[in-house]
């Protein structure tokens, strides 16, 4: 609920921006500029509030991230035979990328060679 967020400390309790959304029971005469004015002012609250919260859960959040690394390395820690698997599998994975890459490679140089070879040997019988 609200109350236990805010009592948690998990919400923002306390703010100047809270007293603009009082309700106040005094009718005012319309004037253009000064609803014009209001409107612009409650943009500007709503900006000002939307700061304050976002650095307030930013502060919060900061010391979660160190916690949710500490936490996911003890998770690790406590299973890490169920990892062996997956590295060796990677590491067979990746040698046949390298196996792969090295043989498209030797096929390429294979192919220009052959291309060079055949550019040299048309020079040899225009000359002759």
């Amino acid at each position: 609920t609200k109350a236990y967020r805010k009592s948690r400390g998990k919400e923002l309790a306390v703010d100047s921006t809270f007293e603009f959304e009082k309700r106040r029971n005094r009718p005012v005469k319309y004037d253009r500029n000064l609803m014009g004015k209001t409107i612009m002012a409650m943009q500007r609250v709503q900006n000002i509030k939307e700061r304050r919260e976002e650095r307030f859960h930013a502060n919060r959040m900061k010391d979660a991230k160190a916690e949710k690394v500490s936490q996911a390395r003890v998770e690790i820690e406590k299973h890490a035979e169920l990892l062996a698997p997956a590295v060796a599998k990677r590491e067979e994975v990746m040698q046949n990328v390298l196996d792969s890459a090295r043989a498209r490679i030797a096929t390429r140089r294979v192919a220009k060679e052959k291309v060079v070879a055949r550019g040299a040997g048309g020079e040899q019988k225009m000359e002759e």
